[in-house]
């Protein structure tokens, strides 16, 4: 048993508090960005001046994104705290939402400098899994999104919640590391445009629905949480364009 009795705010400077959250969010997306434009530069599919502006489209569209789709999630909660709304510090942003935002921002780069979308998305889901592995563990450090009631000798005790849990963030965390280091072992194959990108989608979407299990989150429709909602096109659109591209593997 594990008691998390981590301090969110790692100091303060002046009235303002600087939090693990925060320094996570910012260190992944500025390593996500070293990380995807070293390959997409060196496969020559962007200039370093390209890269640097899809990495402001990027940015954008994953915080606001995420941000919107928790806010709507959550919307009995931001109602009566609205200020809360605009403190994405305090944690809470929704991945499907961002992934939506940046597949959106993606393709909208992609039309205006005429590149090719799959070929950037492939480079992009792969530093993307990483984020959101330790994306994850600054959850965990906020105690957020706990797990379930458990036995298990790993369980962990959250402040402020009744019982012992199990840590469904730190899962989640292991979740995307080992689906970063699949698509990193996929990067210098020789394989189809979108095939990196379709399996991030459909890795997700499968262990992601059934990690769902685990939570302690309200179920929307026939026993569904809002995560496994969203979840579903994911695995059935994945699947059927890892099928479909499966067959072009050299």
């Amino acid at each position: 048993m594990f008691v998390n009795n981590i301090n969110p705010v790692l100091f303060h400077l002046g009235p303002f508090a600087i939090t693990w959250y925060g320094i996570i969010f910012a260190s992944s997306v500025l390593l996500g960005f070293f990380i995807a434009s070293h390959f997409a530069i060196k496969k020559k599919l962007v200039t370093e001046e390209e890269a640097e502006e899809f990495f402001i489209y990027f940015v954008v569209a994953a915080v606001v994104g995420s941000r919107v789709a928790n806010v709507i999630s959550e919307w009995q909660y931001y109602s009566q705290n609205p200020l809360e709304i605009f403190m994405i510090w305090h944690g809470g942003l929704a991945f499907h939402g961002g992934l939506i935002a940046v597949i959106l921002a993606g393709w909208w780069y992609s039309k205006k400098h005429k590149k090719d979308f799959f070929a950037i998305a492939d480079i992009i889901a792969i530093p993307f899994a990483l984020g959101l592995g330790f994306g994850r563990i600054a959850n965990f450090i906020n105690g957020e999104f706990y797990g379930t009631i458990t036995n298990f000798p790993w369980c962990v005790n959250f402040k402020g919640v009744e019982g012992c849990r199990h840590p469904v963030q730190l899962y989640e965390s292991l979740k995307n590391f080992l689906i970063f280091g699949f698509l990193w072992y996929l990067k210098d194959k020789k394989m189809p445009k979108g095939f990196i990108f379709w399996s991030f989608i459909f890795l997700y979407g499968i262990i992601r629905f059934f990690l769902e299990y685990l939570k302690v989150v309200p179920q929307y429709f026939l026993g569904l949480t809002w995560g496994q909602i969203w979840c579903v096109p994911m695995i059935i659109v994945g699947g059927f364009m890892l099928v479909k591209l499966f067959g072009r593997i050299k």
